[in-house]
């Protein structure tokens, strides 16, 4: 059986990573003011730039069934069936909207992944692992559906701007948190956003300390993956990152940048680590 796995634009995976495990991806929409555009046609610096001057976040435009349902049409005439991961259901309606197209295909299957960015990317990754073991799609999403529980996202955030601008932060908390230089962590829990923990100081320390906690509290990481994602965060701030996670013994450390759908909620310097809580404790 010829499979084809699909990912919308929020997993944040890079092209070389895309062609690498061979995915097949569909772009969210983005509206800065008037301007109509998809996730990847520009620079994720270019929308930090425009919502700074509008002072406003740009409006993401989730993926409509009708466009799901020509994605997985085009893939049906090369493969025998598709099996497409969405952003979390909690999160965004662009899963419905799979959902709702699937149902015109015999062999098309949709995950909702309650997660997002290359928290998504994790699954579609295993998944991959199991289209070359020879696995046919019905056991590859029953599989899939069992790791989704171990989904380690979280981020460190260093602006609160953007949150208070998308209705998830009071300008109360954004105030304290400019003075007191609060970095919030950021996770995804039953596949909802939640403020879980907090940092204090200079970004590139708060990236260091927000790793060790991660890694302390969800200690039994799969070790043949993990991602640092982040929104064109400094320099340093990756470095700290890859510091606290260089006696770990992770097999692939991949670092990818946020896309557009994901940046427009977060804005710059935000860091996450993500990787799959189900391995052996160590």
């Amino acid at each position: 059986m010829k499979i084809a796995l699909s990912l919308d634009s929020a997993c944040d995976l890079t092209k070389e990573l895309i062609e690498k495990y061979d995915f097949k991806t569909l772009p969210f929409g983005v509206n800065l003011g008037d301007r109509f555009i998809y996730d990847g046609e520009i620079s994720t610096l270019e929308i930090f730039d425009w919502a700074d001057k509008n002072k406003t976040l740009p409006k993401t435009n989730a993926i409509n069934e009708e466009s799901f349902k020509e994605h997985f049409e085009k893939l049906l005439r090369s493969y025998d069936a598709v099996i497409h991961f969405s952003i979390s259901s909690e999160i965004s309606c662009a899963c419905n909207n799979a959902i709702m197209a699937s149902k015109n295909f015999k062999n098309v299957y949709v995950i909702d992944s309650l997660s997002l960015s290359t928290g998504i990317s994790l699954l579609a990754i295993y998944a991959r692992k199991l289209v070359e073991a020879g696995k046919n799609a019905k056991e590859i999403v029953e599989l899939v559906q069992k790791r989704i529980p171990a989904i380690q996202a979280s981020f460190i955030v260093e602006r609160l701007d953007y949150l208070h601008r998308g209705g998830r932060c009071s300008a109360i908390a954004l105030l304290g948190a400019n003075i007191l230089k609060i970095r919030p962590q950021i996770e995804v829990v039953d596949g909802k956003l939640c403020n879980t923990n907090k940092f204090r100081g200079k970004m590139e320390k708060c990236v260091g300390d927000y790793c060790q906690s991660v890694l302390k509290k969800y200690n039994t990481p799969d070790k043949s993956v993990i991602f640092i994602t982040h929104s064109h965060a400094e320099e340093s701030m990756v470095n700290a990152a890859r510091e606290a996670l260089k006696d770990m013994g992770f097999e692939n450390v991949y670092e990818t940048t946020a896309g557009c759908t994901i940046s427009s909620h977060c804005g710059k310097n935000t860091l996450g680590i993500l990787y799959l809580n189900d391995g052996e404790e160590a």
